[in-house]
């Protein structure tokens, strides 16, 4: 048996202490098999943690990771605007090999920034499939599926191929791969068609994963057209039946977050997105306060910019405090715990924590700079200080997916330039 001791750093537990460590990987099995004094482990490969800090990998709750292609193509609009006049034109040129080289570059951006899990939504979705593949990271995948503007034939294809994508690639990158059905929101898919597949999906045992109630845009036709809320609704239709998470959930009122935790559906917050877009605050500490299982998610990076979960954690924490009213809210323990431990339990992994038994994924951050001096009280410099650029290592499933700042997995500057080449190309045919 193979084994990756990560060695002479300190170690983030679940109860979010910090002490002296090393950590001991299985990389046949790709779990932690025991975390112990330093000096007490043996391993075959070694990382050297010395003045790091060991955290669980980062989960991205939400993301459209092929967009890095878009990155800075359109800026400064409200939602709806954003998607009709940009993105949905640009999208509509796509190519699967387009969205193969801004699945690469995307997952090089997480992995140099200690992110090890991601639920993606987008289309090509084999193409993704293959370069998670390629990356050793974990995550979850869907075809997600648009009716507006459809005849009734384009629609249900649409969502045929949303349930046959999450059928045949659950499982897929040996295991690290699960998938679910996507309808891509309440206002974009049609009743009739929800009312069709959602069943369909529940009879196969499905996840499903959409947005909603992201803007008040969102709510307001379907609260005029239905008269109920966006979430009763969907409830009504069944999507909350099974094990479904929501992207957003801004606008949500109370009775629709006592819904929430009712159903056992969670929350994927994208609070940099929101404030970008301007679509709102959302009520996280509301939603926790209740017994939602909210994690945290960069949205595409067309809306973000970045796909840095660290920078993520900071707006979550300083949003989630102004949603309140309350500078106690949404604290750093609560905003490291969404990152980790929420957004696997979302994702259905066993992993965002560090202990014998859970899934080896893991991130260590070099604590020896300058904004990360004085080590006062680390987990706030986890939600506050620590930069994606920090991180040292990246350990997916017992693998090492970056060491010493070099990525293992991926000819980084490759990548960097097909996407460039795909993304300059991508546009030219848009404005054609």
């Amino acid at each position: 048996m193979s084994e990756l001791l990560v060695t002479g750093g300190q170690v983030l537990r679940t109860d979010m202490t910090v002490e002296r460590a090393d950590v001991l990987v299985s990389q046949d099995s790709g779990d932690i098999v025991a975390v112990d004094e330093p000096g007490t482990l043996d391993g075959d490969d070694e990382l050297d943690a010395s003045d790091g800090l060991v955290i669980p990998g980062l989960v991205n709750a939400h993301t459209h990771v092929a967009m890095t292609l878009l990155r800075g193509l359109a800026d400064d609009k409200p939602l709806d605007a954003w998607l009709q006049e940009d993105v949905w034109p640009v999208e509509a040129e796509l190519t699967p090999e387009d969205i193969r080289a801004g699945a690469e570059l995307g997952l090089v951006e997480m992995i140099r920034s200690g992110t090890t899990s991601l639920s993606d939504m987008y289309f090509a979705v084999e193409e993704i499939a293959e370069a998670v593949d390629q990356a050793g990271m974990r995550a979850v995948l869907g075809f997600t599926a648009v009716t507006v503007g459809k005849d009734a034939e384009g629609a249900r294809a649409d969502l045929e191929e949303s349930l046959d994508v999450a059928r045949n690639l659950d499982g897929a990158a040996d295991g690290r791969v699960r998938t679910t059905f996507q309808p891509h929101s309440l206002t974009t898919v049609g009743e009739e068609y929800l009312r069709e597949f959602v069943p369909r999906a529940l009879d196969d045992d499905l996840s499903i994963h959409l947005h909603a109630n992201e803007t008040r845009d969102e709510v307001t036709p379907i609260v005029d057209e239905h008269g109920q809320r966006p979430l009763a609704y969907a409830d009504d239709i069944g999507l909350l039946d099974g094990d479904t998470y929501v992207a957003h959930g801004v606008h949500v009122d109370d009775s629709e977050i006592d819904l929430l935790a009712e159903t056992g559906t969670g929350v994927a917050h994208c609070p940099a997105s929101n404030m970008k877009l301007a679509s709102g605050m959302a009520p996280v500490q509301d939603l926790l306060d209740a017994g939602v299982t909210v994690g945290i998610g960069t949205d595409g990076a067309a809306s973000n910019n970045d796909l840095d979960m660290f920078d993520e954690m900071r707006d979550a924490a300083m949003l989630g405090k102004l949603a309140a009213d309350d500078a106690s809210a949404v604290d750093a323990g609560t905003v490291v715990e969404m990152a980790t431990a929420n957004g696997a339990a979302l994702l259905g992994f066993d992993s965002g924590r560090i202990e014998a038994g859970a899934n080896a994924d893991l991130a260590v951050i070099d604590l020896a700079a300058p904004h990360l001096t004085p080590a006062h009280d680390l987990v706030s410099h986890l939600a506050y200080a620590v930069n994606g650029s920090d991180v040292r290592h990246t350990v997916c499933d017992g693998e090492v997916l970056m060491r010493d700042r070099t990525v293992e997995v991926f000819d980084e500057a490759a990548v960097r330039e097909r996407a460039s080449e795909h993304a300059a190309a991508l546009v030219e045919r848009a404005d054609s």
